[in-house]
């Protein structure tokens, strides 16, 4: 019996603490939105979205982090640090919340309070004039997959403030198509319902969205549409129809009336500057281009990881495997294709095809140029794909020195919006649906040869999200709308 009371008195001191951590992280979640929303200023906690994001939620990634950063992440310390940036001076900016609690576990004996803290932490931010005064216009031409996902983080992670998607561009814009289109943008078979309302106007030919009235507009060539007649004007145009990759194709965007940049969501051809963001945009004259392309999905999930063992090691030569979900090119049962395979049916085959990820990479990472090959297999899973790497490299190495650098890199650094580091022995890949991070390096699996010379890892990457937010990343500092950041 007196077990029996222990063990009830634990239940519910157990349920009771859970409760009141959850009211902390509701009132967590009323601070980060008066922030969003009053100040400009977006909280993530180590590259994860809280916007939008339910308490228990909020909960579990200050719990998953722990297990990566070995230190533990309050929910109370957030609320405290969130509330002292509240009542600062911090200009627009992203914020990493993760890395501020940490940072106030190990020092907080130096400061006096989370005021004090804040101005310590935040000066740099505090000191800065606003990066910009008014939000750029978007147009996205073609509303597949990518459009989707781009109109829906436009929409929910920009509030307007930054970029402001004014119009969508597809073949045709009747009231039947119009109707199916907003549909589809309300659910998602892969990434769930859309977090908001969208109805469509057929009077005016609308969709709202949350606030924001988006035109549908009808064309079958770049140059048919004169923007500025729809009051839009200076506007970064993202293509993600595909059919033009090359200079003279996009340039047809520029042709009309209101676009002043293009951005492909396809590898670009010829000169066309491709971006990796974390890896190559610093290299970039944004200035003097107004043509970019943000490569593909998974080069920009393989290069982040070359990137890191390129630094570090030196890769004297190695192959890149991907196993990539199929999409909508191929065909659901046995058809005529173009392409020698990719006609057998998606849902039943695995099937052999290229990639151009190997080749992709040297553009964004130069020094590698000659030393990778690379090839796909497309599987019957619907989204989230691998890239597999056997790489030589020039420095002897163990298994924990390559998961310990891309532990590092995962925290601090230039590609920590890209990296993200998982432990976890039993991941598989719809753990990893609508996952941020463009790269996810599964730790448990990577192995090193013998003579510790040969390295084989594996990262995770969800080809249709992760990718979508590198779009975006992309067209905030093609429109100098990137506001600054402490992560």
């Amino acid at each position: 019996m007196e077990i029996g009371k222990s063990i009830n008195g634990n239940y519910e001191k157990s349920l009771d603490n859970w409760a009141e951590q959850e009211m902390l992280a509701n009132e967590f979640i009323s601070v980060l939105s008066r922030l969003f929303y009053n100040k400009s200023i977006e909280l993530v906690l180590y590259r994860n979205q809280l916007i939008d994001r339910s308490a228990s939620l909020v909960l579990y990634w200050h719990s998953y982090v722990e297990n990566i950063i070995n230190t533990p992440l309050k929910i109370e310390n957030s609320l405290k640090i969130a509330k002292s940036i509240l009542h600062s001076s911090v200009p627009p900016s992203k914020i990493d919340i993760g890395r501020l609690n940490r940072e106030w576990t190990q020092e907080f004996k130096n400061y006096v309070d989370p005021d004090d803290f804040v101005k310590h932490k935040l000066k740099e931010l505090i000191r800065q004039k606003p990066a910009f005064n008014e939000p750029t216009d978007v147009v996205l031409y073609g509303f597949g997959r990518i459009g989707r996902l781009l109109a829906r983080e436009l929409i929910i992670q920009g509030n307007g403030k930054q970029l402001r998607v004014r119009a969508i561009v597809t073949r045709g814009n009747d009231d039947t198509e119009i109707v199916k289109r907003a549909s589809l943008l309300r659910h998602d078979s892969v990434h769930g319902p859309f977090r908001g309302v969208a109805i469509e106007h057929l009077d005016d030919k609308h969709i709202f969205i949350n606030g924001h009235n988006v035109l549908m507009l009808a064309a079958n060539n770049p140059e048919e549409i004169d923007y500025t007649k729809y009051g839009i004007k200076d506007a970064l145009l993202i293509d993600n129809t595909g059919i033009w990759r090359d200079r003279a194709g996009l340039s047809r965007h520029l042709d009309s009336n209101g676009i002043s940049k293009v951005l492909l969501t396809a590898p670009g051809k010829g000169d066309i500057p491709n971006i990796v963001f974390g890896v190559n945009d610093s290299k970039v004259k944004w200035d003097k281009e107004n043509i970019f392309s943000a490569a593909s999905c998974t080069t920009n999930a393989a290069v982040p990881i070359l990137s890191i063992l390129e630094t570090n090691l030196g890769i004297i030569n190695g192959h890149l495997e991907t196993v990539h979900s199929y999409t909508n090119d191929q065909n659901l049962l046995d058809n005529y294709h173009k392409k020698t395979r990719r006609g057998r049916s998606a849902p039943l085959n695995m099937v052999i095809t290229e990639t151009g990820a190997a080749k992709a990479a040297v553009k964004a990472i130069p020094s590698l140029a000659g030393k990778l090959t690379g090839n796909a297999i497309r599987v019957p899973t619907p989204n989230v794909s691998l890239v597999v790497m056997t790489l030589n490299v020039k420095k002897e190495t163990t298994v924990e020195e390559v998961n310990e650098m891309m532990r590092k890199a995962s925290l601090s650094g230039d590609l920590v919006a890209q990296v993200r580091y998982s432990t976890s022995n039993d991941a598989v890949s719809t753990d990893f649906v609508s996952e941020p991070a463009t790269a996810v390096f599964d730790s448990p699996a990577t192995q090193v040869s013998a003579d510790k010379k040969s390295i084989v890892v594996y990262v995770w990457y969800d080809n249709e999200f992760g990718y979508s937010l590198q779009v975006l990343r992309v067209a905030k500092k093609m429109a100098g709308k990137k506001r600054p950041t402490y992560y």
